[in-house]
């Protein structure tokens, strides 16, 4: 999952742009725009939406049977309520019902075992997680071949690409023949890397059979599930709009022949309800999916979950959830089911992203800071900050303007005042800010309202590194890049120099999450089950732990798991299993 570390949404007035020609009454503040998101909520864009507000008073819950053969939909309508979904695999049904119906439907029903609330499930947007300067030589530069460094990390090409002339060889296990089924926000169907990839796809909010990330009435959504299946099943020689990061060819995924089920099931805002991810579960099921990616969380268990989650591995599905973005000692739900595999996210040197939740339900770990994978056409950026000719390595802000600026550099500290920025002006500068002090948002309706008609975020802590941050996904922002902390030292001794900051749009972006590190491993199950298609998932599973490179305390430990995901040694491992 991504991590979003944004404070709430701000409205506020900013100074205007090159024409606004001298400070205003408020000192620092210039006048005349908008500086911020809008105050007023955007309401989703499907009918069913989770989080929608309920108009006639009705809740989301889950109605549980005594027995697995009764499920009576009658009965709920007959006390008013509106069932949304039907289980196969456990003995219930979502519906939407008010207090006083669920009061009748307990009372009348004598079948009925009990009525919880369909809990609120999510990703958690954008993890901050500081992107190692070792990767800025290739960050100058376009990748070489369509191999990813993650993907070389877990050793995917070890298993297709054995002449080593960056494609896949004739034969070689590539996923081709196994579907994996990815639960998430939709996608870009017709993304160059991914259209030919999708076998299958349903919306379960939406209720139809276009999974689509993109609604002609918001535009595109968090590009989310995008992201994710581009890091499994890419495909070769089909690059977007990749340049100066990337060739023509674009990049690859970990198994780039294996067939996509997509099943959106997160809305706009990156939220959905439990009973979506249920159904979406089932329905991988019947199109005959033998991996689940879920790169989603944020429940807790229940005796309905626990169930779906069990008959999935018993239908024979892997099930791969992302382990959670908290930093802490407990993995998130579902990835600490039972029956789940859970994933959590390494930087550059192998260890533990500073996110990444651990405890003792952690499987396995995979790349997950500073991922570069497919995005919603257009919508990605790629960033280059120069100051006379001093170009330190960038990323441009999630969900920000992809637009170029020029100004003079001015230091605006942490960005938490209306006083921060010296030698502003209402004409327009570029802002440096130390971020980390106040929120992102909060900072940057400091600066733009100070003048800034771009922000460069600095990396304040020790280990430098560039953050990957996201802004609000609506109001009014200006162009913003995070840069390492050597490159905010450098440029922190050319403060009133002509800056200037430029992005080109992308089919492509950089995330951090274990959002990203759980379609690795989901990725490199696809190539076990491609070389092996009896395989059952215990066994992948077993090959999966036995082969991981070991890292952290000798053995398994609750901070790295098993250790990082290896495909060529699990494939070995798998072919010595009886």
């Amino acid at each position: 999952m991504k991590r979003w570390g944004l404070m709430g949404l701000l409205a506020l007035a900013a100074c205007g742009p090159d024409d606004a020609s001298d400070k205003g009454a408020q000192g620092r503040v210039c006048p005349n725009v908008i500086a911020g998101a809008l105050s007023e909520p955007v309401r989703p864009r499907q009918v069913g939406a989770p989080l929608q507000m309920e108009e006639d008073g009705r809740q989301r819950v889950i109605i549980r049977y005594r027995s697995l053969g009764v499920r009576s939909q009658g009965r709920v309508e007959q006390v008013g309520g509106q069932v949304t979904a039907t289980f196969r695999s456990t003995p219930a049904v979502a519906a939407r019902m008010s207090l006083l119906e669920q009061r009748a439907l307990l009372a009348e029903d004598p079948q009925v075992e009990s009525i919880e609330l369909d809990q609120t499930w999510h990703t958690l947007a954008p993890a901050t997680a500081p992107v190692s300067p070792l990767l800025t030589a290739l960050a100058r530069g376009a990748q070489p071949t369509e191999l990813t460094t993650g993907l070389r990390r877990v050793q995917a090409h070890e298993v297709w690409d054995l002449d080593g002339d960056g494609l896949p060889d004739p034969g070689r296990p590539t996923g081709a023949g196994v579907r994996v089924c990815v639960i998430d926000s939709g996608l870009d169907l017709e993304h160059p890397e991914l259209k030919d990839a999708v076998v299958a796809g349903r919306d379960l909010l939406d209720d139809d059979d276009t999974p689509s990330d993109f609604s002609g009435g918001h535009g595109w959504g968090t590009g989310h599930g995008t992201h994710v299946a581009g890091i499994i099943a890419a495909r070769p020689g089909h690059g977007g709009q990749g340049t100066p990061a990337l060739q023509a060819t674009g990049l690859m995924g970990v198994a780039p022949g294996a067939e996509l089920v997509i099943a959106r099931v997160l809305d706009v805002h990156g939220r959905t309800h439990m009973s979506f991810v249920l159904a979406a579960v089932e329905y991988c099921a019947e199109q005959g999916a033998k991996v689940v990616s879920l790169s989603l969380g944020g429940g807790v268990a229940t005796k309905t979950t626990l169930e779906v989650f069990e008959a999935a591995h018993a239908q024979g599905m892997l099930v791969v959830a992302a382990a959670g973005n908290y930093g802490v000692q407990v993995v998130d739900y579902p990835a600490s089911d039972p029956h789940v595999l859970a994933v959590g996210a390494l930087d550059a040197y192998d260890r533990r992203a500073s996110f990444s939740s651990g405890g003792r339900r952690l499987a396995l770990m995979a790349p997950g800071v500073d991922v570069l994978s497919t995005f919603p056409r257009g919508q990605g950026a790629f960033s280059t900050v120069d100051v006379q000719g001093t170009q330190p390595l960038s990323r441009s802000l999630l969900y920000g303007p992809i637009e170029s600026r020029w100004g003079k550099l001015v230091d605006c500290g942490f960005g938490d005042s209306l006083d921060s920025c010296e030698g502003s002006t209402c004409s327009g500068f570029i802002a440096y800010v130390r971020h980390g002090q106040v929120p992102t948002d909060f900072a940057m309706v400091n600066v733009m309202k100070q003048g800034a008609r771009a922000v460069i975020f600095g990396n304040a802590r020790p280990e430098g590194g560039v953050d990957i941050l996201s802004m609000p996904r609506r109001g009014q922002w200006v162009p913003a890049v995070t840069i390492t902390q050597a490159g905010g030292t450098v440029l922190h001794r050319m403060l009133g120099q002509l800056a200037s900051v430029n992005m080109v749009p992308a089919d492509y972006t950089y995330m951090s999450g274990t959002s990203m590190a759980t379609p690795y491993v989901s990725g490199v199950a696809a190539l076990l089950f491609s070389a092996y298609p009896a395989a059952t998932p215990d066994q992948v599973k077993h090959a999966l732990l036995s082969s991981a490179k070991d890292l952290g305390p000798a053995g398994y430990d609750e901070g790295y798991g098993h250790g990082l995901v290896q495909a060529r040694l699990a494939l070995e491992t798998l072919a010595q299993m009886p």
